[in-house]
């Protein structure tokens, strides 16, 4: 059995639809300055790379933190202009956030992490916990 969203009134969509419908929700008019940037994963023997493309921020603009196996990246950019001139003041604001978490996997050394933020791309590389090289797998034979 699966669950379908669907509408008592046939196919039209009902309030609670439009309101909850994701896509719907992020990209109203209401939330112009709310944007989700891509991100790519990739990993090597070394290390995990995080590739986050933000155009428009500053390095100022970003926090990255790591609380136990949770990655959050966050961004603010707050903007205001003013002219003056002899009739009139222009005055404008603007805002955008953004904010995403991963979890991490278990190998990875939280104190190995670079973060490098150039041409809107942050590039966050996070080193892998080195494996133990410990005595090797010995057979023992019973007498």
């Amino acid at each position: 059995m699966s669950l379908v969203k669907s509408s008592e009134c046939g196919n039209a969509p009902t309030l609670l639809y439009d309101l909850f419908d994701d896509m719907r929700f992020v990209n109203s008019p209401w939330l112009s300055g709310r944007s989700v940037p891509s991100v790519k994963f990739r990993e090597n023997g070394r290390n995990y790379e995080i590739v986050v493309v933000a155009p428009g921020y500053d390095k100022m603009d970003f926090n990255i933190s790591i609380d136990g196996e949770l990655l959050t990246v966050s961004a603010e950019r707050r903007e205001e202009k003013e002219e003056k001139e002899d009739n009139y003041t222009l005055r404008e604001f603007s805002f955008s956030y953004f904010s995403r978490s991963f979890n991490l996997p278990s190998n990875t050394n939280d104190d190995h992490v670079d973060a490098k933020y150039e041409d809107g791309v942050l590039k966050l590389t996070i080193a892998k916990k080195q494996e133990s090289n410990g005595k090797q797998r010995k057979k023992i034979s019973i007498t």
